[in-house]
């Protein structure tokens, strides 16, 4: 397909609503509700599977260090425990370029995506600045939490290793925001299948030392990674290069310096969302940690619950971003019916998929953690808890869509102080009180604590959604 197609094709998909008299009836047609989906799966698809690739190089890291030693293994995991809330916290930032691209892109103002996205990669380059020194004087750390060698010279070595890839997956998370604003997901998909290509072999060979390299055990897992995402963000900047429907944006017409004006608008959108990942992210490492007492059997089963939600939580998450990519197309083209629409469609799929993994959990759930362990202990407290992690599948899904949403609109603030509220002011301390007292009910232990999550969810469902119901009530905003 042409430029030139590429380019009628995206705006008449979302543009369209031009053509028609804007009715209730047509708002919420048949044809139109099906077009809309269209466009949502359209969207959604690469972007879900572009994360469960993310996923999959995690999973290879974990295993692949296993293979080699139980210390190195856990020194990956330390490191990674470490390394994800700094990781997250900076694509959190970039993740603002996204609703403003597209906006631009719905108001038909192309040539005002270009000179953006520039100041984001300067921002992404600053902020990686900023996490690379941090990882590089976080040794104090390791002696806080009494952290003993080996694992602790593992797991310095391999942060300071994968502290190299954080410029790659912030230049990355730029470049990816300016495709998918644009409407255009699936190379994110591309690359991300390329650097789980790249990685495999890369850890083979720097985890046991082949081809001339020192082996270097969890260490050589850092540098893989690290390798592999520099490949990846080059081969996005050559795809975006290369592409003409993208120098329809004049990104490459002219060289701009950062402007902190830019730089300060991204951030006003961008710290919101990135303290709220981070928020709902520490909520769970925290409660982790509060179970560790209790047992390596409880510790091992809250884990591998955790670690199936996980991939679990990967469908709403890529809902919730093709929501900000519409809602965005639809504030920018002053499209109400659109944004309405858009609006409906994400909430009906994020509830509708979410409503299958939660039958999964609730149906299978002997089966879902014999898949991780052959111990009968473990299976048995698994089984239990996945019956409470079935639960809050809904009221995630719900919280994920209407933030999805909120960010198409560029409301970020509020919504992060709801997600305090629900998370770290109701769902920890009340999974505390349930699973560690007697205040309430005798100490449940890990099921108090999946109830705490349980409620915490629930409390950013309903009050992000009120939150968007009064967004929606409103004039749609000028785009910006």
């Amino acid at each position: 397909m042409d430029k030139g197609a590429i380019i009628a094709h995206l705006f008449f998909s979302q543009h369209c609503d031009h053509l028609m008299p804007q009715t209730i009836g047509h708002t919420y047609s048949t044809k139109a509700m099906g077009q809309e989906l269209r466009q949502f799966l359209r969207l959604g698809t690469p972007i879900l599977i572009a994360e469960a690739l993310h996923m999959s190089a995690s999973f290879v890291d974990t295993v692949m260090a296993g293979r080699y030693s139980s210390a190195d293994l856990a020194a990956v995991a330390v490191g990674s425990s470490i390394l994800f809330p700094v990781m997250i916290l900076m694509i959190g930032i970039l993740m603002a370029t996204t609703p403003t691209v597209s906006q631009y892109f719905g108001s038909k103002r192309l040539k005002l995506i270009g000179p953006f996205v520039q100041q984001s990669l300067w921002l992404a380059a600053l902020l990686s600045i900023l996490a690379v020194a941090l990882l590089y004087t976080i040794d104090p750390l390791f002696d806080l939490l009494d952290i003993e060698d080996p694992i602790k010279s593992i797991g310095l070595g391999y942060l300071h290793a994968t502290a190299w890839s954080l410029p790659a997956m912030a230049l990355m998370q730029s470049l990816r925001s300016f495709s998918e604003g644009l409407g255009i997901t699936k190379p994110l998909m591309y690359f991300s299948l390329l650097g789980l290509i790249i990685n495999i072999p890369m850890n083979y060979i720097f985890i046991n030392g082949h081809f001339g390299v020192p082996e270097m055990g969890g260490v050589g897992c850092g540098w893989a990674t690290t390798i592999s995402m520099w490949i990846s963000v080059i081969g996005m900047a050559c795809y975006v290069y290369a592409k003409p429907v993208y120098h329809q944006c004049a990104m490459f017409k002219r060289f701009d310096w950062p402007k902190l004006t830019t730089q300060l608008t991204i951030l006003k959108v961008g710290l919101p969302i990135g303290f709220s990942i981070f928020i709902e992210a520490t909520m769970f490492a925290i409660v982790a940690l509060l179970l560790a007492p209790l047992g390596a059997d409880i510790v091992a089963a809250h884990q591998l619950v955790l670690n199936f939600t996980s991939l679990c939580f990967i469908i709403p998450l890529s809902i919730g971003m093709a929501m900000t990519i519409r809602v965005g197309h639809g504030i920018g083209g002053n499209l109400p019916n659109q944004v309405k629409r858009s609006v409906l469609v994400g909430f009906g799929l994020a509830l509708g998929l979410s409503s299958l993994t939660c039958l999964t959990m609730l149906m299978l759930p002997l089966t879902l953690a014999g898949i991780y362990t052959t111990e009968p202990v473990v299976v048995e407290i698994a089984a239990s808890l996945f019956i409470f992690a079935a639960l809050f599948q809904l009221s995630d899904a719900v919280q994920i869509a209407a933030n999805g949403a909120l960010r198409g609109f560029k409301d970020t603030a509020k919504p992060l102080l709801l997600i305090f509220i629900s998370y770290w002011l109701t769902g920890l301390p009340l999974g505390y009180v349930l699973g560690m007292t007697d205040i309430i009910y005798p100490a449940m232990g890990p099921a108090g604590f999946w109830i705490g999550i349980i409620f915490g969810l629930s409390v950013a469902a309903v009050l992000l959604s009120l939150r968007l119901w009064r967004v929606l009530r409103k004039p749609l905003p000028v785009a910006t």
